[in-house]
């Protein structure tokens, strides 16, 4: 049970904690609007690829679990923000 739920932290956790740092991460940028999306989506790949190795690393499935979703809470009110024309 406990490699299911950290399956399920690397998979579906992961998941939102890298859309969300995609997206504050590619606004973030002052570039031109293309170059943002690649950089923000490349990012989006390493964020990724680390929380998906941070759930197998860590000490419990809990833990594993509240990586993932603290950071993306803390990342989706700017993300939210910023999508809904923040920087306009």
């Amino acid at each position: 049970m406990a490699v299911t739920s950290r399956l399920l932290a690397a998979t579906l956790g992961g998941y939102a904690l890298s859309v969300v740092a995609g997206v504050v991460a590619g606004y973030g940028l002052s570039v031109a609007r293309p170059d943002a999306v690649l950089v923000g989506m490349m990012f989006s790949f390493v964020v990724y690829t680390g929380a998906f190795l941070w759930a197998f690393s860590t000490r419990s499935a809990t833990r594993a679990w509240l990586g993932m979703v603290v950071p993306t809470l803390l990342l989706a009110g700017p993300a939210w923000w910023i999508t809904q024309g923040g920087f306009a």
